[in-house]
């Protein structure tokens, strides 16, 4: 994806199409439609109770996490396309990991966003896994991963319109259908805009949320690093976001190239997203916390200690909000 420095860029297409009475495509503005009281939860849809503080599985830890360490991390979040396999090292593990903890699974190949059909392949093997490990859970991202048959190996973000919004709503109701269980939506970290966006991505989040009766996972860096930029207020962000959808939360690291950050799960959590990460708690709760890192992993005893710091500003930030 081309960036240029100084400011996020504007594009103007967009994956998602519409052929909807009313609709039109998002190459072009489009005007609010009326939303079918089919489309829109009528009920208020609360999370599930918090699992506390978890860490995301990798190779380098699964011993660890076997061993000694068992009470210190409170669940676990396995990368779904590392198991979607009959067997192997990595399904072994996990098998022997979910006699121990709570396993979550998370995806990055949905590509609930695209104008592609859905993978009925991708989603078979997805129910599969879940019927398997049985996990308290299942997500993915709020964006597309490629179009026409080309898969982009990046989480590409969504224009903001009633259009897209529309598109992706039908797709998460087939995919929970065919899952058979509520979804729970990521919000990913951007260098783009498009300049067809009619309302701003936590509107579009609520609305994709109330819409399509899914849930959450609002992960903070995310948020922090697309404020950044986009020069949009993070606060504004988390004030948007309706409470009883919010099912986990992400924390990570990013990479300051000083006119952006880029996400890049290679380094301990910065402090200005420690901050929102206690106006998060402040607002949603105690709501299931877990350290993401993708790369340049460390002994797990560093990711504990964050995990003693996420404990830590979850309890003050659940003091100021009883407070209040």
């Amino acid at each position: 994806m081309r960036r240029r420095q100084g400011q996020a860029e504007e594009i103007t297409s967009a994956p998602a199409r519409s052929d909807e009475q009313g609709g039109a495509t998002s190459h072009g503005a489009v005007a609010p439609l009326p939303v079918p009281a089919c489309e829109r939860s009528v009920s208020k849809s609360s999370a599930l109770p918090s699992l506390g503080f978890g860490l995301g599985v990798r190779p380098a830890h699964y011993e660890a996490l076997l061993g000694e360490r068992q009470g210190s991390v409170g669940w676990l979040e396995a990368l779904t396309e590392n198991y979607l396999v009959p067997g192997g090292k990595p399904l072994h593990y996990l098998e022997r990991l979910r006699a121990e903890y709570p396993i979550v699974l998370h995806g990055v190949s949905l590509s609930i966003g695209s104008a592609d059909a859905l993978n009925e392949t991708y989603l078979a093997e997805v129910k599969a896994l879940a019927d398997r490990v049985e996990p308290a859970w299942v997500s993915d991202h709020l964006c597309w991963t490629g179009v026409d048959g080309v898969n982009l190996h990046d989480l590409m973000p969504m224009p903001f319109t009633e259009a897209a919004l529309r598109h992706v709503v039908s797709r998460i109701a087939a995919v929970q259908e065919r899952l058979g269980r509520r979804l729970v939506l990521e919000n990913v970290s951007s260098y783009v805009s498009f300049t067809h966006s009619d309302m701003t991505e936590w509107e579009f989040l609520r609305e994709i949320a109330l819409r399509a009766d899914c849930h959450l996972l609002l992960d903070v860096n995310n948020v922090y690093v697309s404020s950044v930029n986009h020069g949009f207020d993070p606060m504004a962000y988390l004030r948007g976001i309706p409470v009883e959808r919010v099912q986990q939360f992400h924390l990570a690291g990013h990479r300051n190239m000083g006119d952006y950050l880029i996400d890049t799960h290679d380094a301990p959590v910065c402090e200005e997203v420690w901050q929102l990460f206690h106006a998060a708690v402040e607002r949603f709760g105690p709501v299931s916390t877990m350290i993401e890192r993708d790369d340049n992993i460390p002994e797990i005893d560093v990711l504990l200690a964050e995990l003693d710091r996420a404990r830590e500003i979850t309890a003050a930030a659940q003091a100021s909000r009883s407070a209040a």
